[in-house]
């Protein structure tokens, strides 16, 4: 019985903290982008911070939370041009306005930009945390570690999965259902590159597939739709798969 409550009571602390990092993510977000918001509740954001790590057994919070804030220049920079990729490449997009408000594919990368530099601050759980909150905010999935390059567009968000070790260079846009992903799976794998290498300029359609951490997309390449690679690409390339579709006159 007091094994059962320790896991409820765990449980319910990893929930309750969950949901603290779902708060702060979001303050972090509209920080970034509204000079009102931040001064009215910049302080907060930093204390939650701090709370965070308080619970997460961090002690050098202070010194954290410096590190981090000396990047959101930085960061804000990255994102303004990840809008104006989507803007540019989305025939959809009439205004910046409307791709900051509107488009989870930019919410997703915010997010990622922002749990990446936490990443290489060396602070624990609260990157994946975050981007998991991300994930189940927008349908993407885009794992802390992921390097991602200046002016990325991710148009129509849901069900793309970026892995750890995934390297995506500057100009890159995919549609929804692209996974960039692993062959292996093994534990014993996990501190190799299992993911792929995207150059710069490529474009990658809906629900291909591109797996391994030796697999380079040649710049400038074109990967079709439902297309799955397992071999490097090189540059300029178009990629695509045989479709075939048979239309029938139904009878009366």
């Amino acid at each position: 019985m007091k094994e059962i409550e320790e896991k409820i009571m765990f449980k319910n602390y990893s929930m309750c903290l969950r949901d603290a990092v779902g708060t702060f993510t979001k303050q972090l977000i509209n920080n970034l982008f509204d000079v009102n918001h931040l001064s009215e509740s910049g302080p907060e954001t930093r204390i939650n911070f701090l709370k965070i790590l308080e619970r997460l057994s961090v002690e050098n919070g202070e010194d954290l939370w410096n590190d981090f804030e000396d990047s959101f220049v930085t960061i804000r920079q990255k994102l303004d041009l990840d809008a104006a990729a989507a803007e540019k490449n989305d025939p959809a997009a009439k205004s910046l306005e409307e791709v900051y408000l509107a488009y989870p594919g930019f919410y997703a990368i915010a997010v990622h930009r922002l749990s990446h530099q936490l990443l290489k601050l060396e602070v624990p759980v609260l990157p994946r945390v975050m981007s998991e909150f991300a994930h189940s905010t927008t349908g993407t999935d885009i794992h802390p570690g992921a390097e991602i390059g200046d002016s990325f567009f991710i148009d129509h968000a849901t069900g793309i999965v970026i892995g750890e070790t995934t390297v995506i260079k500057d100009n890159v846009q995919i549609f929804q259902g692209v996974t960039l992903g692993g062959i292996q799976v093994k534990k014993s794998l996990a501190s190799t590159k299992r993911h792929p290498t995207i150059e710069s300029g490529v474009v990658i359609y809906a629900n291909a597939t591109i797996l391994g951490g030796n697999v380079i997309i040649g710049k400038n390449s074109v990967v079709g739709a439902n297309v799955c690679i397992t071999d490097s690409v090189p540059e300029n390339s178009i990629v695509t798969v045989k479709s075939e579709n048979n239309i029938f006159q139904k009878r009366n």
